[in-house]
Formats: C-alpha cells, sequence, structure tokens
C-alpha cells in the first residue's frame, strides 16, 4: 500500500485541504523499488483516470527520474483545493492506494501560483 508522507513537515497535505485556495497545483514526487515501477506506473494510471473523472480535475502529468533513478513525480491542476478534497478522500480514490506495492511512498503538496513581473502570471 501507498505511504503518504510529508512534502514539507510544517505544512503536511492534510493541513491543506482545510484550505480554500483556487486555482492549485498538486505536487507529488514519490519513491519507487525498481522491481515494481511498472505495477506503480499502472497503480497511478489507475488513479489518474479516477481522477480526470472527477469535478474540478484540469490535468496531469507523469514524470520519472532520468536512469538510474526510481523516483516519480507527478503533478495535477485542479480548480480548487476544494475540488482536490473531493477526490482525494473519497473512499474509492483512497481505496485505490491498496494497488500499489509495499515500499512506495508519496509526498503530496499542494501549490498556488505565484506573479513574478515579466517572468509568471497569477
Amino acid at each position: 500500500m501507498l505511504e503518504i508522507k510529508s512534502f514539507d513537515t510544517e505544512c503536511p497535505i492534510t493541513d491543506q485541504l482545510n484550505t480554500d485556495a483556487t486555482p492549485v497545483v498538486l505536487v507529488n514526487p514519490f519513491t519507487v523499488e525498481r522491481d515494481q515501477i511498472e505495477q506503480v506506473v499502472k497503480a497511478w494510471e489507475a488513479d489518474a483516470t479516477w481522477l480526470k473523472k472527477q469535478p474540478g480535475f484540469i490535468s496531469t502529468q507523469l514524470h520519472r527520474g532520468v536512469e538510474p533513478s526510481t523516483m516519480f513525480f507527478n503533478y495535477a491542476v485542479w480548480e480548487s483545493v476544494a475540488h482536490f478534497r473531493a477526490a482525494f478522500t473519497h473512499p474509492d480514490f483512497q481505496s485505490t492506494l491498496a494497488a500499489y506495492p509495499d515500499g512506495t511512498s508519496a509526498a503530496p503538496h499542494l501549490f498556488e501560483r505565484v506573479a513574478v513581473s515579466n517572468l509568471c502570471t497569477a
């Protein structure tokens, strides 16, 4: 089963779920045992397929660390924390976490865009 860790120990995902930010980007690095990479990708695909059908979902992208890394990273864009919270805490989604092999851990965290003059829009 997937182990959820804190990306930011001062502000775990469970605290972020109580906010009202909009829109948000989920950043989710996770570690995988080398012999379980294929199983993890299939589990992530099932999660993403379910999440894609939820209200407020905008997009997602999975990345893999360049060899020989066994780290993965995905990000997903959501209309709001409320939409993400409804999907993330849904029993159907939580039950999909059992498909990840033991030893796999993730550290989901929500971010807002930051405006920086001449570079980034908020």
